[in-house]
C-alpha cells in the first residue's frame, strides 16, 4: 500500500529537466528532487522501506511524536532531521486520526525550511483531514480512504487499531 501512495504523491511534485546519458546517446529526462522521507516514528517506519525502494537516494529524516491519551495532544520527543531547505518532505504517518500529529509534524519540517510537504496515510478520519487542512494549507494529502470518524477515544472507525503496535507486534 505504502508503495502505491509514494507512487501517487509524487505525481505532484516539482521536478528538472535533466540530460542522462544512455549507452547510445544523451537524452533529455527529468528528475525528481531533492526529496526526504521523514515518517513519524513509531508507526510511519513501516512506511518508510517503499519510499526507499522507489528513490534509493532519498535523505530520510524522522520526528518522534506521542499523543495524550487524555487530551489528544501530541508533543514532539525527538527530532533528526537533514537539511530541508528547497527539499520536498514525504511525511510517513499510516493513520490520519485528528491530525494534531501530523499537524505539529508539519509545523516542525516547515520550521526547518522545507520547501513543500506531502504527508502519505493509509487511513484517514474526515475531522484529521479537515484540521490538516486548516492548519496547513499547502500540504497535501494522499491516503487510501477516508473512513467514517473518530471515537470518543480518538481512534479512527472503523480504522485499523492502532497501527504501531500492528506493526510491531505489542
Amino acid at each position: 500500500m505504502a508503495l502505491v501512495l509514494c507512487i501517487e504523491a509524487t505525481r505532484t511534485l516539482p521536478t528538472t529537466a535533466t540530460e542522462v546519458g544512455t549507452p547510445l546517446a544523451t537524452t533529455s529526462g527529468t528528475k525528481l528532487g531533492p526529496l526526504v522521507a521523514v515518517p513519524i516514528l513509531r508507526a510511519g517506519l513501516g512506511m518508510l522501506e517503499a519510499v526507499t525502494e522507489l528513490f534509493p537516494e532519498v535523505t530520510v529524516g524522522y520526528l518522534g511524536l506521542e499523543r495524550d491519551h487524555a487530551t489528544f495532544e501530541p508533543s514532539l520527543y525527538y527530532s533528526k532531521l537533514p537539511p530541508l531547505e528547497g527539499r520536498s518532505a514525504l511525511l510517513l504517518d499510516p493513520m490520519l486520526a485528528t491530525g494534531g500529529s501530523a499537524s505539529a509534524a508539519c509545523s516542525a519540517l516547515e520550521s526547518a525550511g522545507v520547501g513543500k510537504v506531502t504527508l502519505l496515510s493509509v487511513v484517514a478520519a474526515p475531522e484529521g483531514v479537515a484540521h490538516l487542512a486548516s492548519a496547513h494549507p499547502d500540504v497535501d494529502v494522499v491516503t487510501a480512504s477516508v473512513d467514517d470518524g473518530l471515537n470518543g477515544q480518538a481512534y479512527i472507525v472503523p480504522g485499523l487499531g492502532d497501527f504501531g503496535d500492528r506493526l510491531f507486534g505489542t
